[in-house]
């Protein structure tokens, strides 16, 4: 915690650290501020420049699937690593007014139908991370395949002052 900042003390309070934000994986950059908005790109649930699991999320716990209950605590790890890219983009996250909109995508298996279940990861870490500013419209996104077979991604868009 480089700058004594609020949202930064409760994110430890969490036992969680912000992470480096991670280096993009194509032509892109991880957040892009206009005006008085900071929009991320889509982060993945990157530890340490890893991804902890890869492939679809399903219910049925077939071999090489992703639990519900894993893809939820990776979609809250791609919320802080997008928690991150706003850090990076704006400096302090004090700064913060709200946060507007996540949309999250789950890479499912075809019968998969918990999208918002696990989005729900996400959601909750940034409410706990910066309270009544963190509740936020949301998508949760059923889609076939993530870069880098990642079983989630989630993007966000904050105000700021």
């Amino acid at each position: 915690m480089s700058n004594g900042s609020a949202v930064e003390s409760r994110i430890a309070e969490l036992g969680l650290e912000l992470p480096a934000v991670a280096a993009p994986v194509a032509a892109y950059v991880p957040a892009v501020v206009t005006g008085s908005w900071v929009h991320t790109s889509g982060q993945l649930p990157f530890v340490d420049g890893q991804l902890p699991a890869a492939g679809k999320v399903s219910a049925s716990g077939a071999a090489g699937t992703v639990s519900p209950e894993d893809a939820h605590e990776l979609a809250a790890r791609a919320a802080l690593n997008a928690v991150a890219a706003v850090k990076e983009a704006v400096g302090d996250l004090d700064r913060v007014v709200r946060v507007v909109k996540v949309v999250g995508f789950v890479a499912s298996d075809p019968g998969f139908t918990g999208q918002p279940g696990v989005i729900n990861g996400a959601s909750e870490l940034l409410g706990r991370i910066f309270g009544d500013a963190g509740v936020h419209a949301r998508s949760a996104v059923g889609v076939a395949v993530l870069p880098l077979d990642a079983p989630v991604e989630v993007e966000l868009v904050a105000e700021f002052r």
